[in-house]
C-alpha cells in the first residue's frame, strides 16, 4: 500500500497548449493517505479517467509528478507500479475457470499454490462467488464476470492501490447497492489504497472516504460525503451533489443585504465589501426552503411524489426553485412565499463559496 501523490500536475492532448480550456486536467496537488478510500466523482468528459491513467502509467502528464509514497513513479511504467485496476467492463479469461481466474494474477508472481487456494476461498467467499469457482467464465453472466474482474483486483495482497474505472455499469440495478456494500466491507477489512472512478454520486458517497468532485479538468472540491453536502465549496458541487440539487439563484448585493426577486435574503457569509465578480450567487438546498406567510414570491409549476415527501418545483424571476415537503404538510393554493431555514444560504462568487464573515 501506498501513500499517493499528485503533485504539480496537470495535462493537455495538445502538443502545445496555450488557453486555459486546452487542457483536460487543469493544475492540481492532491495526496491521498495509505489505506484510505477514495471516488473520483464528475460527469464525463471532467478528466476523471485522465487522472486515473496517469496514476496507473498509461497515460504521462504533460506537468507534474506522480509520487508513491517518496518515490516518483511519473516515468515508471505501469507494470512496475505494482496496482491492481478493475476496469469498467469485465476482462475474464471465458477458456478459465471462476477458480483459475481469480488465481491467475497470483500464480503470475510465483505466489506458493497453498496460499493462493486459501486467497481464492477468502475472495470468492467475500463476492459470492464460491458455489460456481469451477464453472467455466464463458458461461456466466456479465453481473458474475464483473464479479470476478472485481476479485482479480482483490486478490493480491502486495499492491499500492487497488482502481475501479466505474465497475459497476454492467451490474444489473438490484445488484448494484449489494456490490456497493460489498467494496466498502472488503476496504475496512483489508485497509488497502482504493480509488474508485464514478459518475454516480450515490456510489461515491457510499464508497469513499473522502471524494474528490472534479468539473471541466477541476478539482472543485475534496471532502468528505456530509462535508460536500452541507459545505459545497462550489455551486458545481451543491448542484451535483443531492437529489434534487442546490438551488442556485441570482442575486444582487445592495445596501449591505443579499437581494433575490427583490427580496431580502439573509445569508450565512455576506461580505463586507462587494466581490469584483462576474455574478452573485445564492446556494440553498432545497431541504431548507419552506413555504412562508412572507418572503420570495413564487408560483408553483411541478409537485412530484417521492414517497415520503414530495418534490415542489416553484419558479420566481424566471428561476426554478427546488423545495422538498413532508407529505402530511399542505401547499398552498394561493399568494405563495418562499422563505430559507436561517444560517443555511450562502453567497457564490463566480460559482465558488465566499470567505465566511462572523457576524
Amino acid at each position: 500500500m501506498s501513500r499517493i501523490t499528485l503533485d504539480n500536475l496537470r495535462h493537455s492532448y495538445m502538443p502545445e497548449p496555450q488557453a486555459d480550456e486546452d487542457w483536460a486536467l487543469k493544475r492540481l496537488n492532491i495526496e491521498w493517505d495509505d489505506g484510505g478510500a477514495y471516488a473520483l466523482l464528475g460527469p464525463s468528459g471532467c478528466g476523471k479517467t485522465t487522472l486515473l491513467n496517469i496514476i496507473s502509467g498509461l497515460l504521462r502528464p504533460s506537468e507534474g509528478r506522480v509520487l508513491f509514497e517518496d518515490t516518483d513513479v511519473t516515468d515508471m511504467p505501469t507494470g512496475q507500479r505494482n496496482i491492481a485496476q478493475v476496469f469498467q467492463f469485465p476482462v475474464v479469461y471465458d477458456t478459465m475457470s471462476v477458480r483459475e481466474n481469480l488465481a491467475f494474477p497470483l500464480r503470475n508472481r510465483g505466489v506458493g499454490e497453498d496460499e493462493i487456494a486459501a486467497r481464492v476461498r477468502e475472495i470468492a467467499a467475500m463476492l459470492d462467488l464460491d458455489t460456481m469457482l469451477d464453472k467455466r467464465a464463458a458461461g456466466l453472466t456479465a453481473d458474475e464476470k464483473q464479479k470476478i474482474s472485481l476479485g482479480r483486483g482483490l486478490v493480491r495482497d502486495d499492491v499500492n492501490v487497488i482502481m475501479f474505472d466505474e465497475p459497476l455499469t454492467v451490474i444489473d440495478p438490484h445488484l448494484k447497492w449489494q456490490l456497493r456494500s460489498k467494496l466498502k466491507e472488503l476496504h475496512q477489512r483489508i485497509r488497502r489504497t482504493m480509488i474508485y472512478v464514478t459518475h454516480d454520486q450515490t456510489e461515491a458517497l457510499t464508497f469513499a472516504d473522502k471524494v474528490v468532485v472534479m468539473h471541466d479538468g477541476q478539482v472543485v472540491q475534496i471532502g468528505t460525503p456530509v462535508e460536500l453536502f452541507e459545505r459545497p465549496q462550489h455551486t458545481f458541487v451543491g448542484h451535483f451533489i443531492g437529489s434534487p440539487g442546490m438551488n442556485v439563484l441570482p442575486c444582487t448585493l445592495a445596501g449591505g443585504r443579499a437581494v433575490f426577486a427583490n427580496t431580502p435574503v439573509a445569508v450565512q457569509n455576506l461580505p463586507d465589501k462587494v466581490p469584483a465578480a462576474r455574478r452573485i450567487e445564492i446556494g440553498i438546498r432545497p431541504e431548507f426552503v419552506h413555504f412562508a406567510d412572507e418572503g420570495i414570491p413564487a408560483r408553483i409549476v411541478k409537485v412530484s411524489d417521492a414517497g415520503r415527501y414530495r418534490v415542489i418545483e416553484a419558479e420566481s424571476e424566471n428561476t426554478r426553485i427546488h423545495m422538498l415537503l413532508d407529505e402530511d404538510k399542505p401547499i398552498p393554493a394561493e399568494n405563495i412565499h418562499l422563505g430559507f431555514t436561517p444560517g443555511q444560504a450562502r453567497l457564490y462568487a463566480d460559482g465558488w463559496l465566499m470567505e465566511e464573515v462572523n457576524r
